[in-house]
C-alpha cells in the first residue's frame, strides 16, 4: 500500500471492482491522496475495506464503479453500514489517455468523481422483488435467442435436405416445422441422417417453448406482485413492458430523484443538436435499452388504438415535425406520466 502522512477528518474513497479483488483510493477532502490499497471481493474484504478506509477519517461518500455486476456486494454492503454509496461510471477515453489505464489509477479516477460531482447517482437496489424480475428477464430472453438460433438452424437444414423432405418442409411455419421434425421416426439408414439431425434440434426448440412459457408466467406474477394497478391500467402496458420498466427504476425509488431523471435513464430525454438557425433536438440513444424500448412499444400500441395519441401524431406532423420526433415526445411524455406512478411506489423485498 502506498500511504501519505498528511490526512484529514473525512475521506472520499474510490473503488475499481474486479471479480476476485477490488482496488480502492482514499482521498482527502482537498482530492489529495491518501493511500490505496487492494482488498477481496468477499464480504470479509468489504470490512477490511471500510474499516481501512475509517483508519484515515469518517468517510464522506464512498463511489463504486460497477455497482450491477462486480460492485453489487460492495455496494449492498456500504448501503448496509449506512456509508453513502455513488455510482460511478467507467472512466472514458480522453481521461485514460490522460491517466493511463491501472486499477488504482481508475479507483481515483471514481474518487476524484464522487468529489466533483460528477458521480451523483445511487446505485440500483439488488435485493427485492425487482432484482428478481432482472434475473428472470436474463433467463428468458436467453432462452429466446437459443430458441430462435435452433429455428434458424433448422430452416437451414431444410434447406440442404434430400429433395423428397425439403419438398415436404420449406412451405411450413417455424411452429409446424417443428412439431414436424420432433415427430420424425429416422431408421438408422445413411439417408435418414438428417432426420436424425432435425429430430434434436426441434426437440430442442420445443424444450425451449416450455422453459419460455414457465418463466413468463414467473415474471407475470412478479410484475402483478410488484407494479402498482394504476401501471398496468395504462393502455399499451403489458407484462412485459412494465416489467422493463421496474427493472429500470430499481427495488430503491428514491435514487430516480425527478421524472427528468427517470426520462435520462430511460433514454428519451431531448438531447440538443441545435446548430446556428436550425434549433432542434435529437433522440437520445442512451440510457437503459430495454427501459426505451418499452416506452416504444407503448406509443406504437397506442398510436394503433388509442386516438388521443393518434390525434397529437397528427398535430405534430401538421407543424412539420417528423414522425421519430413526434414518437420522441410521446416517449417523453409517457415517461413523465410513469414516473409519477411508481414514485410513491416502494417495490417489495424478495422473500
Amino acid at each position: 500500500m502506498t500511504t501519505m502522512t498528511d490526512t484529514d477528518d473525512s475521506v472520499t474513497v474510490g473503488v475499481d471492482t474486479h471479480r476476485d479483488d477490488h482496488v480502492a483510493a482514499a482521498l482527502d477532502p482537498m482530492g489529495r491522496l491518501l493511500a490505496t490499497g487492494t482488498f477481496p471481493a468477499t464480504g470479509v474484504g468489504y470490512r477490511q475495506l471500510l474499516k481501512w478506509a475509517e483508519s484515515f477519517g469518517q468517510i464522506d461518500k464512498i463511489g463504486i464503479e460497477g455497482t450491477g455486476s462486480w460492485g453489487t456486494g460492495l455496494a449492498r454492503y456500504a448501503v448496509n453500514q449506512g456509508v453513502e454509496t455513488r455510482e460511478v461510471n467507467r472512466p472514458n477515453r480522453q481521461h485514460r489517455r490522460r491517466h493511463g489505464k491501472s486499477d488504482t489509477a481508475d479507483a481515483v479516477g471514481a474518487a476524484r468523481a464522487v468529489q466533483a460531482g460528477d458521480a451523483n447517482g445511487q446505485p440500483r437496489g439488488n435485493d427485492g422483488d425487482v432484482e428478481a424480475l432482472r434475473a428472470i428477464r436474463i433467463a428468458h430472453r436467453s432462452a429466446h435467442k437459443a430458441r430462435t438460433q435452433a429455428i434458424n438452424q433448422l430452416r437451414a437444414l431444410v434447406v440442404t435436405a434430400p429433395e423428397q423432405l425439403r419438398d415436404q418442409l420449406r412451405s411450413l411455419s417455424a411452429l409446424e416445422l417443428v412439431r414436424t421434425a420432433s415427430r420424425f421416426r429416422p431408421s438408422d439408414s445413411t439417408n435418414d441422417v438428417t432426420k436424425v439431425a432435425m429430430r434434436s434440434i426441434a426437440r430442442r426448440a420445443a424444450a425451449l417453448t416450455e422453459e419460455i412459457d414457465e418463466l413468463g408466467e414467473h415474471r407475470d406474477r412478479l410484475v402483478h406482485r410488484v407494479a402498482p394497478v394504476e401501471l398496468m391500467e395504462e393502455h399499451g402496458v403489458g407484462a412485459d413492458t412494465a416489467s422493463n420498466l421496474l427493472i429500470a427504476f430499481g427495488d430503491n425509488p428514491e435514487r430516480v430523484h425527478s421524472e427528468a431523471a427517470f426520462a435520462a435513464l430511460c433514454g428519451v430525454s431531448p438531447v440538443d443538436c441545435s446548430s446556428g438557425r436550425n434549433q432542434r433536438h435529437r433522440l437520445n440513444r442512451g440510457g437503459d435499452r430495454q427501459a426505451n424500448n418499452a416506452l416504444w412499444r407503448i406509443v406504437i400500441v397506442r398510436l394503433s388504438s388509442h386516438q388521443p395519441t393518434r390525434d397529437y401524431m397528427n398535430g405534430q406532423i401538421a407543424k412539420g415535425k417528423t414522425k421519430r420526433e413526434a414518437i420522441r415526445k410521446l416517449k417523453r411524455y409517457i415517461a413523465r406520466h410513469i414516473w409519477r406512478i411508481l414514485q410513491h411506489h416502494q417495490p417489495q423485498h424478495a422473500t
